[in-house]
């Protein structure tokens, strides 16, 4: 397993080596692993012995970028609903392995998130793997790797829609889309929804109220809320908090600018932002009333758990879990009430899914999941999982799982298992052995 625990870049230097710019990995309806090239052999080997992060996703694509060098990567979990759908993700990984998992995990989430929400989109995550010691400040270098992206996604020919997410910015989604035209969340100004983060973080805070309401702790009002992380969806939500007449928001953050930043943007003796270690987990041992993640996901584990000091957790982080079945267990065990993140943070998705169908402010359709009576929306969709895990026994994670994967088995109306489709005709067309899509836009088979 040298490949599964080396970094990144011999991978990359491992397809250059077999003359690869791409290479995948896909699964049948039975859960039989293909690989397109011996380089992914111990990859491969790897997830067939996997039985935590691998889900019988049916693809996980990589290209290295045209322009930029960089390794790209799509993750698709399930498309029986429609497409694979969800962000893409600009982010360093000390392995091939971290890569892999962190593909894996968040594409099966956003299949949790997309069914529970009751979209018609599969899931999908997109992942640039940023090179060690590179300034991405450079606007020339996030131009070549957003148009390379934008590319890759064109050479999927649409199995995979991607977004944006962490690390990826609105001016990013443009050179992705001046690439491909299956991108979402692209700027209002090409007749798209923008930056998600707002209702993200409302989506939050609405589960938040439904976990109270469970618990019956009344409402927001008066109540301490500890958040890690201080990134857009954070700050949105801090100021949801404040309208809602809580008592105190503890925040923290590694980085002193956004701490600063923070500090000057709410002006609020009822809000104490610090500035942490990058291995400070104290915020999580904060005593409040609910803990908010926002921050990078595998922070609830075996160590800190036992530190807990809130009868809620409720945050926008996704793969809050660890380990998603133990973790879950642990915290059931301590009497703390954990709402999926898959559950709680889904309106970034929501608010961009369907924008090739139109947008404009107050759409309804965008509405409703923030009430209090849609069977499908945040709250209500919250209080049906709480209640289904009272009934059975089992955590509210374990539950929220088992209901998505019910409802992620759905066949699209119209379209029925097509992303699955796109996927088979990209092997047998032998898309591996094709070069990336050009800058000038030349196309393939």
């Amino acid at each position: 397993m040298e490949l599964w625990k080396a970094p990144v870049a011999d991978l990359v230097q491992s397809m250059r080596n077999a003359g690869l710019a791409r290479a995948f990995i896909v699964s049948n309806s039975d859960g039989d692993i293909r690989e397109s090239h011996p380089v992914l052999s111990e990859v491969a080997q790897a997830l067939r012995a996997d039985g935590r992060d691998f889900d019988g996703h049916e693809a996980c694509f990589f290209e290295i970028g045209r322009e930029s060098s960089h390794l790209l990567g799509a993750f698709i979990h399930r498309t029986r609903r429609g497409q694979g759908a969800g962000g893409l993700r600009n982010w360093f990984y000390p392995t091939v392995e971290d890569f892999i998992r962190d593909g894996l995990r968040l594409s099966r989430g956003m299949g949790h998130k997309n069914a529970l929400a009751g979209l018609w989109w599969g899931g999908g995550k997109g992942i640039v793997a940023r090179a060690p010691e590179t300034d991405y400040r450079d606007a020339e270098l996030r131009r070549r790797i957003y148009s390379d992206y934008g590319r890759f996604v064109t050479g999927l020919k649409g199995c995979y829609i991607t977004a944006e997410d962490v690390g990826t910015t609105p001016e990013d989604l443009e050179h992705v889309f001046h690439s491909t035209r299956h991108a979402t969340c692209i700027p209002p100004r090409f007749g798209g929804s923008g930056n998600p983060s707002g209702l993200t973080a409302r989506g939050v805070v609405v589960a938040m109220e439904a976990a109270l309401h469970r618990s019956g702790l009344g409402d927001l009002r008066g109540k301490t809320v500890a958040v890690q992380g201080l990134g857009n969806v954070a700050g949105f939500m801090i100021e949801e908090l404040l309208r809602r007449h809580v008592k105190r928001v503890v925040a923290s953050d590694i980085s002193k600018p956004v701490v600063e930043q923070a500090v000057a943007r709410f002006d609020d003796p009822r809000v104490e932002a610090r500035v942490t270690g990058p291995s400070d987990l104290s915020i999580l041992a904060e005593s409040c009333d609910i803990l908010a993640p926002c921050a990078v996901g595998a922070v609830l584990n075996s160590s800190t758990i036992p530190t807990l000091q809130a009868p809620i957790v409720c945050g926008a982080a996704n793969n809050q879990l660890e380990d998603p079945a133990r973790d879950a267990e642990l915290l059931h065990e301590r009497g703390i009430l954990y709402v999926p993140d898959f559950l709680a943070n889904r309106m970034g998705i929501v608010n961009c899914a369907n924008e090739q169908y139109g947008v404009f402010d107050g759409d309804p359709a965008i509405q409703a999941h923030l009430d209090r009576e849609t069977p499908w929306g945040v709250f209500q969709r919250s209080l049906e999982v709480f209640e289904r895990a009272a009934t059975s026994g089992r955590t509210p994670a374990a539950e929220a799982e088992l209901l998505a994967d019910e409802l992620s088995e759905v066949l699209h109306p119209i379209w029925g298992h097509r992303g699955y489709q796109i996927i088979q005709h990209l092997v047998d067309i032998g898309w591996d052995r094709l070069p990336p899509l050009a800058p000038d836009g030349d196309s393939e088979a």
